[in-house]
């Protein structure tokens, strides 16, 4: 270049991405006196088309070039296209000769916007959440008619059989629920998990007889099991981080739909007796669409990365969120398993010192909720209620619903912005003064006259204080602080434990009421709800707003 005192040189280099080569053109200006030691202007690198590797779109690729420096102390360079809130040395630089594969970029320095959509899977795996809720509500209004059918009427041990066989099915399922997760895939499980849902439908419909019957509810207590563990377990692996909160809690909202929706398919009862067995075989439909849509749904990407399938993880990614986001997730899913090779966890890797405490804090968050007493309140609604005159059985349950289904939806709406142990500490503090509001009305002479309408009041705060933060938040949490190899084991664990307190609380709740007293019981549940706050204060973690792999690298560092 004549009068400029520099001279140009072309250089061809190779970037490598992800396998494949794209060669680049670098033009170079260095000062022809001292081209060794004076810092060289910036060079002009010509990238061949406007998409970068991966099919990420960057957001200089509308340039018509990109300016690298070539010298020692870079002044522009690629950092210019991945610009984050923090810089590292690691990547300051790039040199011409350098190969450059995308997974090797820091998540911040890649922040795409999603072009795809989660929405549509979540709401097939809700299905399991609504068949979950349906199946252990619809048992409640059909008894009475099904006992006569089936020549039961006057055997309440039989009744009881009905009732708490799905609960003992729900218990093995929910234990044999990650095992399978781990070894077919989530959605692969979900289509298995269709086929004790529809076949448990069907012979509760057709039964003629009680053995029939206890054996169709113990299949449907195996699928419900088995989905209680796998919705949220699936829901928060495909989850963008920023509204992780709010899908995850969306599986309590369902589940209350699910127990809404027994109760209205109950209401034709009255008039026409054999509609009990419409009531089960309904639910055949929605067992078939679950096991039909995780036909058509992508696969967890953190079990494919998990199973060593690269190539299906990127696919997956690229259908849940758009193949802008491919290099972000994959990058988080590396640098989560940077330095581990393990397979999979065994069961008793979960009591080992390495993991014990988080599982512990897992099956601690399912005993609270259970030892606290929202089965013991429902149980008790309709008395409650028919004490303050309302005598309708269909009223009051259609009240402790909507309370719950308010409240739920109220926490999907704060869960990403409260977070989720803000909001257990203020739905166990609320049920405490609402347990105490209810033993007061039960004993203190001084509200007698006003101890129906109290106790209305303190049944409806704690379904709604339940439904804020106790009821969705478990579910949510568990599999955000379960490392990977050990996550879908461990959330089973934590289901298997709601399932055996919940089994025994309906064992002997009656018992114990019958010894101690209603309002003591009461007394007892608040403590409990006290007791968690305590708990919950000083040994769970927040969790809203990071990843899973970014919440695994903490509490890894910490243990």
């Amino acid at each position: 270049m004549a009068g400029t005192g520099a001279s140009v040189k072309m250089i061809r280099c190779v970037v490598k991405c992800g396998g494949q080569q794209q060669h680049v053109v670098v033009a170079a200006r260095g000062d022809r006196k001292s081209p060794a030691i004076a810092a060289p202007p910036p060079a002009t690198v010509r990238m061949p088309g406007r998409v970068l590797c991966c099919g990420m779109r960057s957001r200089g690729a509308d340039l018509a070039s990109v300016e690298m420096a070539a010298g020692p102390q870079p002044q522009g360079g690629v950092s210019g296209l991945f610009r984050g809130p923090r810089s590292s040395p690691r990547y300051s630089r790039v040199r011409a000769t350098a190969t450059v594969d995308p997974e090797d970029i820091p998540l911040e320095k890649v922040q795409a916007k999603s072009s795809g959509s989660v929405l549509p899977y979540v709401g097939v795996a809700c299905l399991g959440a609504i068949l979950f809720g349906y199946h252990l509500g619809v048992v409640n209004g059909a008894l009475e008619y099904l006992a006569k059918d089936l020549g039961i009427a006057e055997n309440a041990v039989l009744q009881g059989w009905v009732v708490s066989t799905t609960l003992a099915g729900a218990t093995a399922g929910s234990f044999t629920g990650g095992a399978l997760a781990d070894k077919f895939g989530r959605t692969r499980t979900f289509i298995l998990d269709a086929i004790p849902l529809a076949v448990g439908a069907f012979l509760s419909a057709t039964a003629h007889d009680v053995r029939t019957m206890i054996i169709g509810r113990l299949l449907a207590g195996i699928g419900i099991g088995i989905s209680s563990a796998l919705v949220p377990l699936y829901i928060s692996e495909i989850s963008p981080t920023e509204i992780r909160g709010a899908l995850g809690s969306v599986n309590q909202l369902f589940i209350c739909i699910g127990i809404l929706a027994a109760l209205v398919a109950g209401l034709p009862l009255a008039g026409n007796p054999a509609w009990w067995r419409t009531m089960f075989g309904i639910s055949i439909v929605p067992s078939i669409l679950l096991a039909l849509g995780m036909a058509v749904s992508p696969e967890s990407p953190r079990w494919l990365f998990q199973q060593g399938k690269l190539s299906q993880a990127e696919t997956a990614i690229k259908k849940l969120y758009g193949r802008e986001k491919v290099a972000e997730v994959m990058y988080d899913l590396k640098a989560a398993s940077q330095g581990s090779s393990e397979p999979d966890a065994g069961w008793l890797d979960l009591f080992s010192k390495r993991y014990w405490k988080v599982v512990s804090v897992g099956a601690a968050m399912f005993l609270f909720q259970q030892l606290a007493g929202i089965n013991a309140v429902v149980y008790y609604s309709t008395s409650v209620f028919r004490s303050a005159g309302i005598a309708s059985d269909v009223a009051a349950s259609a009240l402790v619903g909507a309370a719950n289904v308010f409240g739920t939806m109220i926490a999907s709406s704060l869960m990403d912005k409260q977070g989720r142990k803000s909001l257990l500490i203020t739905s166990f503090s609320g049920m405490a003064a609402s347990m105490l509001l209810l033993s007061l009305s039960f004993t203190w002479k001084a509200l007698a006259p006003y101890s129906g309408p109290l106790a209305v009041a303190g049944t409806v705060l704690y379904v709604l204080s339940f439904a804020l933060g106790a009821g969705p938040v478990p579910a949510l949490l568990l599999p955000e602080i379960f490392a990977s190899r050990i996550r879908a084991k461990a959330v089973a664990l934590s289901l298997g434990m709601h399932w055996v307190s919940n089994f025994f609380i309906g064992l002997y709740f009656l018992s114990v009421v019958n010894k101690f007293g209603i309002s003591t019981v009461y007394l007892g549940f608040a403590s409990v709800c006290a007791l968690a706050v305590v708990y919950i204060a000083g040994n769970v973690v927040e969790t809203k707003g990071r990843s899973l792999e970014e919440i695994e690298r903490a509490l890894s560092s910490a243990s």
